[in-house]
């Protein structure tokens, strides 16, 4: 059976944006003005920065540092990674992602809805 080639960035800054676009996501772009808003700007954008560094960061370093180790599907890298038994938490993974399309979802069906409107499509 011949192997497929699997395909690679083409440059280190495509991936970081792409991946920076993933973690980032459209809840927090929608929600920030609102938020930053209520809580008095500045305080807030800094406190909600080092969250992130200090959250974001090395979770998403994690997760693909995994992911280049074992060259795998989340489930496969997990049980490569950690063990059969954590298969699990790659599952639950793909299930969150699956939970957070329909999110977004109806925040682009409201997008795309306001935007007819504001064009005055209807």
């Amino acid at each position: 059976m011949a192997t497929q080639e699997r395909g690679n960035w083409n440059s280190h800054v495509g991936f970081v944006l792409a991946a920076a676009g993933s973690a980032i996501g459209l809840g927090n772009l929608w929600k920030f003005p609102y938020i930053t808003w209520h809580n008095e700007g500045g305080a807030f954008v800094l406190v909600y920065l080092i969250a992130v560094l200090a959250v974001g960061l090395p979770i998403m370093m994690a997760e693909i540092l995994v992911g280049r180790k074992t060259q795998k599907s989340p489930v496969g890298a997990m049980a490569d990674a950690v063990g059969k038994r954590w298969a699990w938490v790659g599952g639950v993974g793909v299930f969150t992602g699956f939970i957070i399309l329909g999110y977004y979802s109806v925040i682009a069906g409201w997008t795309l809805r306001y935007f007819v409107k504001c064009v005055g499509w209807t």
